[in-house]
């Protein structure tokens, strides 16, 4: 029986920022299991709270399978279970994620030293007096016009 605490596909659409193919498909690998009147699908406050977690998990940069897994154990084993099974995926990640940020990091200190390399060079050249009209960005047309 659905109340005034159910929300539409739409409504679920809108307040999480997912499109009706992301909505459909955590359905279709079993994330959640809105209530369906005819064609109508209603989400109940459990399912509300279960895309909560699935948000967050995406966020965080957990697989659907990994967030899937959580819930089963929440529905399975209870609350204990579930939350050791989240400290270690939680663990796991922080260290996927603290790889990514070094590697990030790598990346800008590299890019910053080759621009920094490329402004030195430029310093050093003439002026560029001869160069071609539009400073060598054209329209495509091949004409010359920018």
């Amino acid at each position: 029986m659905r109340d005034e605490s159910y929300i539409s596909f739409k409504e679920m659409c809108e307040t999480f920022g997912v499109t009706p193919r992301t909505l459909r498909y955590y359905e279709y690998i079993e994330l959640l299991s809105p209530l369906r009147e005819g064609r109508a699908r209603w989400y109940s406050p459990r399912e509300i709270a279960r895309m909560k977690l699935i948000m967050r998990g995406r966020r965080f940069g957990f697989s659907l399978e990994e967030i899937r897994q959580w819930l089963l154990m929440y529905q399975q084993n209870g609350t204990r279970a579930q939350y050791e099974v989240w400290i270690e995926f939680a663990t796991k990640q922080l260290d996927v994620l603290a790889a990514q940020r070094d590697d990030i990091d790598a990346a800008i200190a590299d890019l910053r030293k080759l621009r920094d390399e490329t402004v030195a060079l430029v310093a050093k050249l003439p002026p560029a007096e001869d160069a071609p009209p539009g400073n060598g960005a054209d329209n495509g047309a091949g004409d010359g016009t920018d």
